[in-house]
Order: C-alpha cells, then structure tokens, then sequence
C-alpha cells in the first residue's frame, strides 16, 4: 500500500480525489455504460494499493469541496512535501506549473504521476527527467488513454490486421460546442489549448500502434474564438513505413456519428464510433471468384453526378459484395495504469508510460504547432 497525495484538486485532481479516495477509480463523470461485470471482474481495486492522504489546493472552494467529501486537506505544498507518510504526489495542476512542482517533490524524496501534457514544452521535461534519473525516483506520465476501450478495439485491428496491412488511420474527438477551450486552458501562458489537452492522448495512441519513424507533420490550427491557444487542430503524420495517421481534434467540434477511428487497410476498413468502444467492426471485401468478371453492360442506369470521360469507373460502380465483422467491446482493467505506477516504485514492473514516450509525444505536438504557424509540411525523424 502506497500513500498518494493530490497536489491541484479542481477538475481533473477532484476526479482523481474521488476515484482514489473511494478506491473504486471511478470518477464523477465516468459513464455508466463503461462499466459491466466482465470488466470489473479483471479491474484493479484501487483500496488495495493506494490510499489517498490527503489534497492540497489554493482555491478554498476546492478545499471546502474536499472535506465534505471526506479527505484531508493540506494547508501549503511545503505540507504535503514534509509529510513522510505520502509516497507518491499526484500532480493535477495548470500545466505551466508541472514541471517545478514536480522537481520539488522527487528531491523531496516523493515519487511523481504527472497529469498530461508533463509540461508544456519539451526543455522542462528533458530537465525533470534528469532530476528523476539523479534521485531515483519514478516519474510517471498519466497519459491513460492507452486504456480507453475505443483504442483498445482499433489497436487490435491494427495489430491482427483484421482490415489486412493498415495504410492509414482517422481519429477524431469532438467537443460540445463552440465554445472552445475554457478556464485556464484558454491561455498559452497557463500551457492551455487542445493540442496539449487532448493531443498528447491523441498522438501518444497512435505512436504506440506504429514505432516507426514519423518523416514528415503537417497540422492546420483552427482558432474560433479569437484566444491566444489553438481550440482545435487536423493533423497529419506521415510515418517512414508509409503508414499515414489522421488526427481532427477541437473543443468546438460537435459530436457526430462520424466514426470516432477509421482504419484503412488493404483487404477492407476497420470503424469504431463509440467511446466505448461498442458497435468496432470491420468490412472487408469477400473475396472474388479467380474467373470473375464484371459485367458494366448489365448495370443499371444512373444518371452521373458529375460529368466525367467514358468508360468504365470503379469509382462510380455500384460497391462489391462486403463482408462485415463486428469485434466485442474489449475487456480492460481501468485502473491498469494505477497498478502499474505502483508496481514500477516496489520495483516489480517497468513503466508502461515512460517519460521518453511523453518527450517524443511533446516534440511532434511541438512540431505540429510550428507547422500550424508556418503553414507548412515540417521533417521530423
């Protein structure tokens, strides 16, 4: 049993408050439909390996929050360092100020779980990991979304090649309207904007899926509000194996039935639409028979959309006979990266989220926004 102790407790810090508080990981928001008995079957309990100490948090409504719900709250950072009862700090603060807090704690003798993005820009990580090395203490970015059940399902078609050789890959997340980013987020001072929000997760799953070289990034920023952050961007990673990936994010992106993973393969399409990752399926083309032929001369009539020359159009063609494979929504330990962080202090794991796989994700965020201010294509690897 590890004590945690929460340094930033509003939305992010509050929900790991309640999750580990309670021990269940659970947090305020976390969708109902996420959770069956299957997947609590193989999920962590939280209760058994960590126990919350307490949170500290400079906004007294947060601290009044945190007493009501039962925690103990500290009444300076220099508290939570001092304590010697807290193993692990968990760091859930505007992003601008990660890096500091975070070298303060590991030469406190305090092993770290840094929200995402770890810092802002790539020069403070490379300076906290240097510390991490000189006092042996683990450091361990929280980009858990290598958890969520809609990545899991598309990395497994990835992996099998259910759609055959994958070419390319489209993710995309919406937001809730068009408001764009909020709070602190909203302010480049403050480390905000969705690249860094939602990008690092982005990103990170996809670099996990293909380990080859990115050659070259192209990334459009969209600005809606007129702030100083980009509220949402379309990326563009061009791999050395030739694999393309597609990435749309922005907070003032509606949601839709646009799938949120499209996966492109050789022998057919894989598509997950959901969150949860319910409905994945894959359509593949059935295979054709060696003599096949088809026969134009008995297709029905269709008045073109668009004028085009003579002859024959794949294009135009009414689509081949398909087949369609639907994959279960896959059974996942939420708490997967809680156990791991645990594990990797006692000494009885390697990091699953390492700190040079969150530098590498901060360098192509980094060359995505110099792409987006360019306004051009920029070699990377």
């Amino acid at each position: 049993m590890k004590n945690i102790a929460i340094i930033g407790c509003g939305n992010m810090g509050g929900g790991h408050a309640l999750a580990i508080g309670y021990g269940t990981g659970y947090t305020d928001w976390q969708l109902p439909q996420m959770i069956d008995d299957e997947i609590e079957a193989v999920t962590t309990d939280i209760s058994k390996i960590l126990h919350l100490s307490g949170i500290y948090d400079i906004d007294v409504k947060r601290q009044e929050w945190a007493r009501k719900e039962g925690f103990y709250v500290y009444q300076s950072l220099e508290e939570v360092l001092e304590d010697p009862e807290v193993d692990i700090v968990l760091i859930a603060l505007p992003n601008h100020l990660h890096a500091e807090v975070a070298v303060r704690a590991m030469r406190a003798g305090k092993h770290v779980l840094c929200e995402k993005p770890v810092t802002p820009v790539s020069s403070e990580l490379e300076e906290v990991l240097k510390v991490s090395k000189e006092t042996g203490k683990v450091f361990y970015p929280r980009q858990n979304r290598r958890w969520d059940p809609d990545y899991l399902v598309v990395k497994r078609m990835y992996d099998e090649q259910l759609a055959g050789r994958p070419l390319s890959l489209e993710n995309r997340i919406g937001g809730g309207g068009a408001d764009g980013p909020f709070g602190w987020r909203s302010e480049k001072r403050y480390g905000g904007g969705m690249m860094l929000d939602w990008g690092v997760h982005l990103i990170d799953r996809i670099v996990q899926m293909n380990k080859s070289k990115i050659k070259q990034i192209f990334c459009q920023i969209i600005n809606l509000t007129g702030s100083d952050v980009d509220e949402g961007f379309n990326l563009t990673l061009i791999f050395e194996d030739g694999f393309i990936a597609y990435i749309e994010s922005g907070a003032g992106h509606f949601d839709s039935p646009v799938p949120g993973w499209r996966l492109n393969g050789t022998k057919g399409i894989g598509e997950v639409i959901t969150f949860t990752g319910e409905g994945a399926k894959v359509i593949k083309a059935k295979p054709r028979d060696p003599g096949f032929v088809r026969d134009f001369n008995s297709l029905p009539v269709r008045k073109p959309a668009v004028k085009r020359g003579e002859g024959p159009s794949w294009f135009a063609a009414p689509p081949m006979d398909n087949e369609i494979v639907e994959l279960e929504r896959p059974i996942y330990d939420r708490n997967a990266l809680y156990r791991n962080l645990v594990d990797c202090i006692e000494g009885k794991a390697e990091q699953l989220v390492t700190g040079e796989e969150a530098l590498r994700v901060l360098k192509i965020m980094e060359a995505a926004l110099h792409s987006g201010e360019i306004n051009a294509v920029v070699d990377f690897e």
